[in-house]
């Protein structure tokens, strides 16, 4: 990943330094160049810097392999702050809600 993550600086330098690259199948996304609309809406409360872009870059699928062009999705954002929060928010797998204890009486 932190090849990638240097890759995408490399290609594009405007983005700063806090960047996270999505995954193609991330939640907060509707397709690869916008955000759902849930997201969007966190987005604008929660850390406002924080914008989406498509990077065109060069990275070997594996070590020892020829680099491959490939375009990925990346959120950029000001402070390392915002990226941990959306991160922590639309990064990590959905847990199930907790089934509730039933009490005896």
């Amino acid at each position: 990943m932190i090849d990638i993550v240097k890759a995408v600086q490399e290609a594009d330098p405007s983005l700063g330094t806090y960047v996270i690259v999505l995954r193609g199948d991330s939640r907060a996304l509707d397709g690869p160049e916008r955000l759902n609309p849930e997201a969007q809406g966190w987005l604008a409360v929660n850390t406002p810097g924080g914008r989406l872009a498509r990077v065109k870059i060069r990275l070997a699928p594996y070590p020892g392999a020829a680099p491959a062009e490939r375009d990925v999705t990346v959120m950029a954002f000001a402070e390392a702050r915002e990226l941990a929060a959306f991160a922590t928010a639309w990064t990590g797998d959905v847990l199930p809600d907790e089934p509730e204890e039933s009490v005896s009486g």
